[in-house]
């Protein structure tokens, strides 16, 4: 976050032209909003389900969630924040941030996707890999 207010604050000063371009933040809010929803109807879809924690031991109230958003993506939670941080940086018009946080929230869920996963396999077997080869993970190129 300190890197995209560094980036505003010195392109600003330097290239304030750069910062002007409305066309551009209104399309960073729609992206922030956009997020925001999706990751928001993730929540309310999966309700108890719904964790920050990927869960490693299955409990007996676990349950896989396949209806509302989740028929359109397998991680619409990730694919909110996602969409949300890469939003906030074409806000501000920051290009060098926009691309650096496309990258490390990129890398982040990919790593994250795969080791959950492994996981949900292991809890829900066959449906779950029934699932994964049908709906998409959310996330652009991560099977």
């Amino acid at each position: 976050m300190m890197c995209g207010l560094v980036e505003y604050g010195l392109e600003g000063l330097l290239i304030p032209n750069l910062k002007r371009k409305v066309w551009i933040s209104t399309t960073g809010l729609v992206l922030v909003v956009l997020g925001e929803l999706i990751r928001k109807l993730a929540i309310l879809t999966a309700h108890h389900n719904f964790s920050h924690d990927i869960k490693t031991f299955y409990s007996g109230d676990h349950e896989l969630i396949t209806h509302g958003i989740y028929r359109f993506v397998r991680h619409p939670g990730y694919l909110g924040f996602f969409v949300w941080s890469i939003g906030t940086q074409v806000l501000l018009c920051n290009p060098l941030c926009t691309i650096a946080y496309t990258i490390v929230t990129w890398r982040f869920f990919a790593d994250r996707i795969q080791f959950e996963e492994y996981f949900l396999r292991q809890f829900f077997g066959r449906d779950y890999g029934d699932y994964a080869r049908t709906v998409p993970s959310g996330i652009p190129f991560v099977k």
